[in-house]
């Protein structure tokens, strides 16, 4: 019997260890490393960063925690994270920025305040010419928690000894066993989503990293969630409120368990709101994704279907509100979950497969967790409010 969707607790206040504890496993656990299936030799710029697979780490349930939206009273002017001789140039006018002349490893607490704040605002930042990934690992964690507490993937693979980092590497060219599993069953590598959104606490500020990658290609795609919603007539977006969806992570543990990966915590069930409010601009946004959300709740099934299918479509169709980034060595790109690929209150994304000279595509994802979803009340547009009867 499927498990019953599990409701976000009321209790966000309850303490939370800082670092989880793994559970002791009598047998010998098995482990895979991707520097033994190179056969112990690689060409990997940042080894240590290879991920491993260790089917002896499982963790408990995820605990509710009460989590600080640092971007709220960070100055707009943004004097400690954009100081003289530094950079901002947007993508396009509704999503994305990019900055030079910025170390994001240097930032005070004021600059990391007001760096969440350009992020919630430009939805997704990229940052050139970074020293990140050249931080001892622990380094790089300890400013990511500065945003929320780490979440630690349940299937992905990570560097030995830092679950919380999540490894993206793709290795191998058309022909080998990765590539061709992945589209035996699709026409495109594009599919849309925001990370682990069956959390009840979902992440926000998210960082991801480069290490290798393709010459060219392997760019990945943002989705501005809150244009998405913006696009939307009055009467539909009056109806999305109120309704809430389920987003689920037993698929993503099953598709793990098939190809005998691992499943560190058993998966949850959440439902979130349709449509999600930003904590600290205010803005609304569509808050579904094709990769977790499952259903609508009190809908039937063939309306589900279809308001989903509806969304799904809009989303990935959005091309004049979304960002396209061409990854380059020693870049971070940082997101808020509203949109995606992948910061992730007010984004969804997407990476691209189109390359195809067998070159390495190996990044890292620091994930720090937010606050559960919440929606405010639909408001007519002001002119609308203020028309005559």
């Amino acid at each position: 019997m499927t498990p019953s969707v599990q409701q976000i607790p009321e209790d966000t206040s309850a303490a939370v260890p800082e670092k989880l504890t793994t559970t002791t496993i009598k047998e010998t656990p098995k482990v895979k490393r991707q520097i033994e299936v190179e056969g112990g030799k690689t060409d990997a710029k940042h080894p240590l960063y290879l991920p491993t697979w260790n089917h002896g780490q499982k963790y408990p349930p995820l605990e509710p925690f009460t989590h600080i939206e640092h971007s709220i009273g960070a100055s707009p002017k943004f004097p400690d994270l954009l100081p003289s001789g530094s950079k901002i140039q947007k993508l396009t006018p509704t999503i994305g920025s990019e900055v030079t002349g910025v170390q994001l490893s240097t930032l005070t607490s004021a600059g990391r305040d007001q760096l969440a704040l350009l992020v919630a605002q430009r939805k997704v930042v990229v940052f050139r010419d970074q020293g990140f990934a050249d931080l001892p690992l622990q380094e790089a964690l300890d400013f990511g928690c500065y945003f929320g507490r780490h979440h630690i993937h349940p299937t992905s693979g990570s560097p030995e000894g830092y679950p919380e980092l999540h490894i993206v590497h793709r290795y191998g060219a058309p022909g080998t066993s990765e590539f061709d599993s992945f589209l035996a069953g699709r026409n495109s590598s594009v599919s849309f989503h925001s990370d682990v959104t069956y959390e009840a606490q979902p992440p926000g500020t998210t960082f991801l990293y480069i290490f290798d990658s393709p010459e060219t290609g392997g760019d990945t795609v943002f989705v501005n969630q809150v244009e998405a919603y913006n696009r939307l007539s009055e009467p539909l977006k009056e109806r999305l409120h109120g309704l809430r969806a389920v987003h689920s992570g037993f698929e993503q543990a099953q598709f793990s368990r098939d190809k005998e990966g691992v499943v560190r915590r058993e998966p949850v069930k959440n439902e979130h709101p349709i449509v999600r409010t930003h904590p600290a601009t205010g803005e609304k946004a569509l808050f579904v994704n094709q990769g977790f959300t499952r259903s609508i709740v009190g809908l039937k099934k063939e309306e589900s279907e279809a308001l989903l299918a509806f969304l799904f479509n809009h989303i990935s169709r959005g091309i004049d509100y979304q960002a396209r980034v061409r990854w380059a060595p020693r870049t971070v790109v940082v997101w808020d979950i509203l949109m995606r690929d992948f910061k992730n209150r007010v984004t969804v994304h997407s990476a691209t497969l189109d390359w195809s000279d067998g070159s390495r595509r190996h990044l890292a994802r620091i994930t720090p967790q937010a606050e559960a979803p919440f929606e405010t009340p639909y408001a007519k547009p002001e002119k609308e409010a203020n028309a005559l009867p």
